[in-house]
């Protein structure tokens, strides 16, 4: 199948690249930081041009293009596979990559051996992984090894089968004050900053006061440092039940069912392509009209 032409001389020479400097900065301004899935490389470069500051290759893609039920089957390869993708499609923003399930549960040296993985076979600038306290260890060791590390604690999909499901987290005060010291504890471990989902608004809050480094939420509330949302879930293009934190800014759903519609009728009814969408021969070359018996054939099954 072919292609138009994808890359074209309209993006920027020179941009203002994104660091972990610049989300520490942004925090310290009271600069709230925009945050984005993209799996792919439209995705990536729509978001990338429009100034979103971290553009993070989720294991969601599990749920939102792979179709899993979980992101627990997103495998190493999925992941590369991806992040290439979305690395070809970004220049400004941060580029931070999900370690899936598997990838540093084991051990630090899994942790270690597949971050490097993702910063040199993908150009991916961050990793994400998921859990508190008892994965400092693979923070320090990651951090290290000058691999900038991005935590994510409260509601970790990781973690859908001892929560019982997709729970709100934090919600008593043992749970809360828990979730307070994994944050603490992770930062000093050495965190870029700390995804904070499906937790209270008010605890939310109190973590993002107690840190120096930048929190990004996600059902969180609006009290965070930044906020991220799922690319399908931002345009309506997941299958799902909406979640409560999730608002809608665009109906990309019904844009696109409209379009495959009118271009399968268009098909159909013969007016897609046209004249004006067609290659012709050199005149010089044209041996003659189609046959009398292709075009009574033609007609024929265009009445049936």
């Amino acid at each position: 199948m072919s292609q138009t032409e994808i890359r074209d001389a309209l993006r920027p020479a020179v941009v203002t690249k994104v660091t972990p400097q610049t989300l520490l900065q942004s925090k310290r301004a009271f600069t709230p930081l925009t945050a984005l899935t993209a799996y792919d490389y439209p995705t990536a470069r729509l978001a990338d041009e429009a100034g979103i500051d971290m553009i993070l290759v989720g294991d969601s893609v599990g749920t939102a293009v792979l179709g899993y039920d979980n992101t627990l089957s997103v495998t190493m390869d999925d992941m590369l596979h991806h992040a290439r993708a979305v690395r070809r499609g970004t220049q400004r923003a941060l580029l931070v990559v999900d370690m899936p399930y598997g990838s540093y549960q084991v051990s630090v040296e899994d942790a270690l051996r597949n971050g490097l993985r993702f910063l040199k076979e993908s150009g991916s600038e961050a990793v994400k992984l998921e859990g508190g306290i008892a994965y400092t260890p693979h923070v320090k060791a990651l951090t290290q090894a000058e691999i900038p590390v991005v935590g994510h604690i409260g509601l970790t999909p990781q973690s859908i089968h001892r929560m019982g499901g997709y729970r709100v987290q934090g919600l008593s005060e043992s749970a809360a004050m828990q979730l307070r010291d994994d944050a603490l504890a992770l930062e000093d471990a050495g965190v870029i900053a700390l995804v904070l989902e499906g937790i209270p608004r008010e605890l939310a809050a109190q973590i993002t006061d107690s840190l120096s480094v930048p929190t990004i939420g996600i059902g969180a509330g609006p009290d965070c440092d930044g906020q991220i949302l799922v690319f399908h879930d931002l345009f309506s293009l997941s299958f799902t039940r909406k979640p409560k934190f999730v608002r809608s800014f665009g109906d990309g759903r019904l844009l696109m069912e409209q379009g495959i519609r009118d271009f399968r009728d268009a098909v159909v009814a013969r007016t897609f392509p046209d004249d004006r969408e067609s290659y012709h021969m050199p005149k010089a070359e044209v041996s003659g009209e189609r046959s009398a018996a292709s075009t009574e054939q033609r007609e024929l099954a265009a009445c049936k």
